[in-house]
Formats: structure tokens, C-alpha cells, sequence
């Protein structure tokens, strides 16, 4: 792999579930408008993070890979 995971699978989960929530919410709220699908995107995202289990905002924080925090 070309990068290392950063993220536990508590979080994984609560960004997957939030994730598909955001999506949910902004394609039948908002409906089909610029902004739904801006939201939308953003839900994709934070899917996409989750099921890779690497963040790449959180690695530029400083947040550590998992191995390394034994």
C-alpha cells in the first residue's frame, strides 16, 4: 500500500454511517440543487475515507499511523 491507515474502526464506522447519512440527507432534503450535490460529495468523501481508513486531512495534522502508537 502507498499509504498507512489512520483511523480505528470505531471511526471508520461513525464516518461511513455519517457518510451515507450526509448523502441521504442532501439528495432528499435539499433535492438535486447545486448545493445537494456539493453535500452529496461531501458525504462520498467521507465514505471514501472510511472504507480506505486513511484520512488525508488528519495526516496532515500530525494524527500517526496505528502501528506506531504502541
Amino acid at each position: 500500500m502507498l499509504y498507512r491507515k489512520n483511523m480505528g474502526g470505531k471511526e471508520r464506522a461513525a464516518r461511513l454511517l455519517g457518510g451515507a447519512l450526509i448523502v441521504g440527507c442532501a439528495l432528499t432534503q435539499i433535492g438535486f440543487t447545486p448545493l445537494g450535490w456539493v453535500l452529496a460529495a461531501s458525504g462520498v468523501v467521507a465514505g471514501l475515507t472510511a472504507l480506505f481508513g486513511f484520512c488525508p486531512a488528519c495526516a496532515m495534522a500530525g494524527r500517526r499511523p496505528i502501528e506506531e502508537r504502541r
